[in-house]
């Protein structure tokens, strides 16, 4: 008998960490598409703060043969739908969800033709694209067509395509195996388009794989950009807080306020520092992040110059490079401000514990004058309670010594009570010293209760 297929629970391995099924599908979580040329690839790129996932689930209902579109397909980060003619692909992502519609292209859209209307060829309707919840950042119309492209002779046609205006062209791949060329402009319908021509032959999956790495990177291109705005947004900020900090610190060296003053302006200073970065700090790390997926998907192109032509990288870095440099130089103006005004809030904590250190020496010091002179004090009064019980007590000795001779005893008052004045002054000093003692010996317990 053949044995059957190991179970869950006849495996070899010990049991699966929890994410190990996830983190090994993310290798297959978007795969390219399969695109049979000629081919009308429409993209939609929206942000969907706000928008939640049940709209989306509502709006995907609405295509042609999906009204029975169940709520749990929506519960990963990737969907592909088949349609009447075409297929979609709808994809959330951290910031965006992006919508991908392929089917082909007309035959009267081709080369040959200027500026050709694509909208109205649609298979999911205008309605529907603008119906799509979010709002749009990137929107594309790719189109992908045959051509001969070992000459020339498709350059003046695809120009045309774009109705003459300037573009930006480059070969791909390390044999040139296709074009591609845009204009990197808005139409009026809202759209930026593209165009790939391929040689006859190119197979489906090469096609899905430019499509991909193209719509990718315009899509980074643009969410990278969304951190240029916040930066020139941030930068006057920036400027008036390093103002505020130079004049700040000028008034701390010439001691013009008081350092309490001071350092009160610069926590507020501070608070507002951190009141920027807790704004700004995500969307300047998403501009580097997306800087860098852009890039690399430019480089996965492999542009080749064609005949002196301006290629897609060169436009691009000629005006994405400033834009990013403008991004990161506000996010480290702004990480530098908060470190100079920590710094400088340090200095001036320094100084105001180093003048309150003098003032409790000072006050310690005026403590300890006093404690001696009370001490000097205590001395002269203790002497004098000396004297007055000493003077009682002989005074009581007298008394007793008159009465003892009254009674008839041959004794002096005087003489007898002047012998005994040395022993009286003794015994009284002696019984304060013995006080003074044990309230010492108490008060040694009780500061060392071991």
């Amino acid at each position: 008998m053949t044995p059957a297929a190991p179970t869950t629970a006849a495996r070899w391995l010990p049991p699966d960490d929890p994410v190990r099924q996830r983190l090994h599908d993310e290798a297959h979580a978007r795969p390219a598409a399969r695109i049979r040329m000629p081919a009308l690839v429409l993209y939609v790129a929206v942000r969907h703060e706000g928008v939640e996932r049940g709209a989306q689930w509502q709006h995907l209902r609405q295509l042609p043969g999906q009204a029975e579109l169940p709520a749990e397909a929506l519960d990963g980060q990737f969907l592909r739908l088949h349609l009447p003619g075409g297929a979609l692909r709808w994809e959330r992502h951290t910031e965006f969800t992006r919508y991908t519609l392929f089917q082909p292209l007309p035959d009267d859209r081709g080369l040959g033709t200027s500026d050709p209307p694509l909208m109205d060829a649609l298979i999911v309707g205008r309605d529907w694209v603008r119906a799509i919840p979010g709002q749009v950042l990137v929107a594309i119309e790719l189109v992908m067509l045959h051509a001969d492209i070992a000459s020339d002779d498709w350059l003046v046609p695809a120009r045309q395509w774009f109705g003459g205006r300037p573009v930006a062209v480059s070969r791909m791949g390390r044999d040139g195996h296709s074009a591609v060329m845009t204009d990197f402009l808005l139409a009026d319908d809202g759209f930026e388009r593209i165009l790939v021509v391929a040689p006859p032959g190119t197979t489906e999956t090469r096609a899905g794989r430019i499509s991909q790495r193209l719509l990718e990177m315009e899509t980074y291109r643009l969410m990278a950009l969304l951190g240029l705005p916040a930066a020139k947004a941030l930068l006057p900020e920036v400027a008036q807080a390093e103002r505020q900090l130079s004049a700040l610190t000028a008034r701390f060296e010439a001691r013009e306020a008081s350092d309490q003053t001071l350092l009160d302006e610069l926590v507020l200073l501070a608070a507002g520092l951190e009141r920027a970065t807790a704004e700004y700090a995500f969307r300047f790390d998403a501009t580097r992040a997306y800087d860098a997926l852009m890039q690399q998907r430019l480089a996965e192109l492999r542009e080749h110059y064609l005949h002196g032509q301006q290629t897609l990288g060169e436009f691009l870095q000629r005006r994405q490079a400033p834009a990013v440099a403008t991004v990161q130089a506000a996010a480290q103006r702004l990480a530098s401000l908060a470190v100079r005004v920590e710094r400088a809030s340090g200095l001036l904590r320094t100084r105001v514990d180093i003048a309150t250190e003098t003032q409790n020496q000072q006050l310690l010091n005026r403590l300890a004058q006093g404690q001696a002179l009370q001490l000097r004090l205590q001395a002269t009064v203790e002497g004098l309670s000396i004297a007055a019980i000493s003077y009682y007590v002989v005074s009581l000795l007298l008394y007793g010594a008159k009465g003892a001779k009254a009674a008839g005893l041959p004794l002096n008052p005087e003489v007898a009570v002047g012998a005994l004045l040395p022993l009286v002054v003794f015994g009284v000093w002696r019984s304060t010293r013995g006080i003074h003692e044990r309230l010492a010996r108490r008060a040694g317990a009780e500061a060392d209760p071991s």
